[in-house]
């Protein structure tokens, strides 16, 4: 069983390795020692071996905690190709299926169960996980940034889960543990202690890791209209030789109308949304991964904990509205270690041609502010309405002098900057 073997006996086990990468060997061992943690490493760092790992070699069950079925379905689909016990649980599978993974909670044969919050905090599931004999050992929250960040990955369920462990602790005999790993890819000095005190921490352990890649050219191109917008998209997605990419847009009708339009200029493109079905969304994954699809046009979530690691370029065809989120997305490309290109688009810096990038930013702010208004003035509702930025941190980002890398990892809390990168178009 893997319940006895060490950390390092299940990574050779299980994925072949002799040796952790980096920082994973600590991350893994804090988590064995079942302390609270908060990790930041940056796509491709190897975050979901991080808490798989401690979930295969403690006794009884790892929650896993994440945003999105897709990306939950592929850990679990890799998990159960090796034969552990793993499942996903989630309101789009049947009857059947639902029973026979509940049967499988119930009768402790799981090691790693994934849950979305909403299903977490259902009440059947969370009866069943209140039952005083499930052995329960970990709660990982992965994408931790869903907490702090907004636009489409906001989830206000996310501030709920700060209670959890207490509820589950309160139905278990005194004296035992459970403790609490929040993963992310980005997080700046104030989103982690947000993190740290939304899900009620105790004394973490802190592993946090600057989103700097070596392989990764930042550029930025001024447009002056909506038609040149369109156009110099083209222009680079055709300069890229047919090899993979995404296109981030920041609505689902934004998204659905750029697709349609660079398919008329023959690009092998679908888009990417919230909005499609789940059967759809599957498909696109599928198309892409498999490179019958050139590009993805896409929302934010598009691409969370999806291995594909021959992305050669992305491109943000509005800029987003957080540091974070711009990281997360550029992120995306480049991690087999090879060159890869993020490009951000932006308006000329009046915006009277192309008024997009103003009036999105005004748009996704007034919108933070109106979904917070509508909720319960608690106190925590109230620090993060304090929290919302007057204007767009990317903003300030992109009309920067300096270097691009430089400027990223003085935001992200490291102080000890790299000299002038060489791979930025400020460097350049």
């Amino acid at each position: 069983m893997t319940d006895r073997k060490t950390p390092h006996q299940v990574l050779k086990s299980v994925w072949g390795f002799d040796e952790f990468r980096g920082s994973q060997g600590a991350i893994i061992q804090a988590l064995c020692d079942q302390n609270d943690a908060l990790i930041v490493m940056p796509t491709g760092g190897g975050k979901s071996i991080c808490f798989q790992v401690p979930g295969l070699v403690l006794p009884g069950l790892t929650i896993v905690i994440s945003p999105l079925v897709a990306l939950m379905e592929n850990q679990v689909n890799v998990l159960v190709s090796k034969c552990l016990p793993a499942a996903l649980l989630h309101s789009q599978l049947d009857r059947s299926q639902r029973q026979k993974i509940s049967y499988a909670i119930e009768t402790q044969q799981l090691k790693l169960l994934y849950l979305s919050p909403e299903t977490l905090l259902s009440q059947g599931v969370m009866a069943r996980l209140l039952n005083p004999e499930l052995k329960i050992s970990s709660l990982i929250l992965d994408e931790a940034h869903c907490l702090v960040q907004w636009g489409d990955t906001f989830r206000p369920v996310y501030q709920q889960l700060g209670t959890v462990r207490d509820r589950l602790l309160a139905a278990r005999p005194k004296g035992t543990k459970i403790n609490i790993a929040a993963f992310t890819a980005t997080a700046n000095p104030l989103e982690q202690t947000t993190i740290i005190r939304s899900l009620n921490l105790n004394n973490p352990i802190q592993f946090v890791e600057v989103p700097y890649r070596s392989n990764l050219v930042l550029k930025k191109q001024r447009v002056w209209t909506p038609r040149d917008r369109r156009q110099k998209l083209l222009n680079f997605i055709q300069s890229q030789n047919q090899t993979s990419g995404i296109v981030y847009v920041r609505t689902r009708n934004d998204s659905e109308e750029l697709a349609k339009w660079l398919r008329s200029q023959t690009i092998r493109v679908a888009s990417y949304h919230a909005g499609l079905v789940i059967s759809k969304k599957r498909d696109i994954e599928e198309d892409w991964m498999e490179n019958r699809l050139s590009c993805v046009v896409a929302t934010s979530a598009f691409g969370m904990g999806v291995d594909k690691p021959d992305v050669r370029w992305v491109v943000q065809y509005q800029p987003p509205l957080w540091l974070s989120e711009y990281v997360q997305e550029i992120g995306r490309a480049g991690r087999d270690g090879s060159r890869a290109t993020g490009l951000t688009l932006v308006s000329e810096r009046s915006g009277l041609l192309d008024p997009l990038d103003s009036t999105t930013w005004k748009h996704s702010i007034q919108s933070m502010h109106q979904k917070l208004k509508t909720r319960s003035a608690d106190t925590a509702h109230l620090e993060l309405l304090k929290s919302i930025p007057k204007r767009s941190e990317v903003e300030h980002y992109i009309n920067h002098r300096g270097c691009r890398w430089n400027y990223i990892q003085n935001f992200f809390g490291n102080l000890n900057l790299i000299k002038p990168c060489g791979h930025c178009d400020r460097c350049l």
